[in-house]
């Protein structure tokens, strides 16, 4: 098999393809022969030696890759509801950019008839991430207004078509007017076009009392204000700090990365008592062993998907060894929906 390996933390230089033996399947395990994985912001953050869960369960070397769609070509014993030559999609916890995935069964789900292996291959980590965000933590009801970051991004895309079904009111921010169409098209009722007017005087005018949610992956460019721009009883939902990961050739600037976690804000909870308002967070990666709760969602996010009521992320493909082109072009900010690593 082959496998993209980061041997240790820095820039795009850092992803390597190697050969290695193809591992087997254990008890309750499948392994899948990809034929697409998705490329996530989160890849170039355990790329920089940033991610911590990277480091609790993996360390030096790491293979990158939390989702894959492909062929399972064996089967550990005892494994139930797929079966070798199925047409499957899943999440893995670290080890997706490679051409042969071992995972435990429930991590896999059968690909729907009508979706092409990279549409499926981009799905899971945009839509677990959004379905967890608006009804897990946020319990979005119909009518909220929500505030999304990142609108035309993978995530971003999800989320507004997740809150369209929760039949919520979205504004959408995105940082170019190239990406004003396809926020409109993933179900923005509003965009913010940072490029061209003021992020925070568009918050005001589009909900003048605040937000019910605001869904923030940017970091300390933006948490205080989103914070700010909370209404009372409402949330502001954090999933990610893209905006501190910078650097040259995708190298990480620690110097400010210091300065950004200086100044990255600490929510009293006194200070929120008294606002009203709730700050939640989280890590997908975290969740990949919770059974019910990875069952529940790709349950229900089918059902949309069979119902037309929510659609794949636009995708732009790249071939496995052009796996550092990708994450140039993500860490770029210039994409739109979501990058796909093809073996």
């Amino acid at each position: 098999m082959r496998k993209v390996v980061v041997h240790r933390p820095g820039g795009f230089d850092r992803l390597v393809v190697e050969t290695a033996r193809e591992p087997a399947p254990a008890r309750n395990e499948v392994r899948v022969r990809t034929t697409a994985i998705g490329v996530n912001f989160a890849d170039c953050v355990v790329r920089m030696g940033l991610y911590e869960s990277a480091r609790k369960y993996v360390g030096w070397p790491i293979t990158p890759g939390f989702e894959f769609a492909g062929v399972i070509d064996a089967a550990g014993p005892d494994v139930t509801g797929v079966a070798v030559g199925d047409r499957v999609f899943g999440v893995t916890r670290f080890g997706g950019y490679a051409t042969h995935v071992v995972v435990p069964s429930h991590q896999v789900v059968r690909v729907p008839e009508g979706l092409s292996d990279p549409q499926a291959a981009a799905l899971s980590v945009v839509y677990l991430t959004a379905w967890y965000a608006l009804f897990e933590l946020a319990n979005v009801k119909p009518g909220m207004v929500l505030l999304v970051h990142s609108a035309a991004g993978g995530v971003g895309g999800a989320l507004l078509q997740l809150a369209r079904v929760a039949k919520c009111h979205t504004v959408g921010v995105v940082g170019s007017t190239s990406k004003v169409p396809a926020a409109r098209s993933l179900g923005a009722d509003e965009v913010i076009d940072k490029s061209r007017e003021d992020l925070w005087r568009g918050a005001r005018c589009y909900a003048p009392h605040g937000f019910d949610v605001v869904l923030d992956a940017n970091g300390v460019s933006t948490l205080k204000q989103s914070y700010d721009a909370v209404a009372p009883g409402g949330r502001l939902v954090i999933y990610g700090f893209h905006s501190m990961l910078t650097g040259e050739a995708g190298r990480p600037n620690y110097p400010r990365l210091a300065v950004d976690y200086v100044r990255t804000p600490r929510f009293n909870p006194l200070d929120m008592t008294n606002a009203n308002k709730s700050v939640m967070a989280f890590n997908l990666s975290y969740m990949f062993d919770k059974q019910e709760l990875l069952a529940t969602a790709m349950k229900q996010l089918l059902s949309w998907l069979g119902e037309a009521k929510i659609a794949p992320p636009p995708v732009t493909t790249y071939a496995f060894d052009d796996v550092r082109r990708a994450h140039e072009a993500l860490q770029s900010r210039a994409t739109v929906g979501k990058l796909v690593l093809v073996p």
